[in-house]
């Protein structure tokens, strides 16, 4: 199975755990790494070499802090400009029917901050369900997001056993 890792930090080299899934990721020989802010640091986006690293996985995993209830910036322009109309969805945007889609997602507040009376009111169940409408919608197969909480209170060895429980979540097959 080949995997695609879009990662997708503003600041990768200051990140405490997306830069470690990555050094953890990196020791797999399926797993494609895509860093679309090393990529597009002018944000302007190569659609059809993106298009093309889609087509040739079976699994896309997008990996990113969350940021003001979604994702960064970046993020929501790469799907807005390569999932098109006629390619990703639509009566003929079949491209990538099948394939699997994973979310994995850091956030600097604790679990129960992520619930119906917790400090944000929401789960990221429901907050990242924007995520799985569009894996809905260009036909994909959406599998249960990673999620990390509370990143800055955790120790290195915690850190590390987490890279390593990402790793199997990236590789595992379905």
């Amino acid at each position: 199975m080949n995997v695609l890792v879009i990662a997708v930090h503003p600041h990768m080299e200051q990140s405490r755990i997306n830069k470690r899934w990555l050094e953890e990721l990196k020791q797999h020989r399926t797993v494609t790494i895509h860093d679309l802010y090393a990529a597009y640091p002018d944000e302007r986006i190569d659609v059809g070499q993106e298009q093309a690293r889609l087509e040739a996985c079976d699994r896309i995993v997008l990996q990113f802090p969350f940021y003001w209830y979604s994702s960064p910036p970046l993020l929501k322009k790469w799907l807005d400009d390569v999932l098109t109309y006629g390619w990703a969805y639509g009566s003929s945007g079949d491209k990538l029917h099948g394939k699997q889609f994973a979310l994995a997602v850091s956030t600097g507040s604790p679990e129960e901050a992520y619930q119906a009376g917790g400090r944000n009111q929401f789960s990221m169940s429901e907050l990242l369900k924007p995520f799985q409408a569009t894996s809905n919608l260009i036909g994909t197969v959406f599998i249960p997001p990673f999620v990390l909480h509370g990143i800055h209170a955790l120790s290195e060895e915690e850190l590390s056993l987490n890279a390593k429980r990402y790793a199997d979540y990236v590789l595992q097959p379905m």
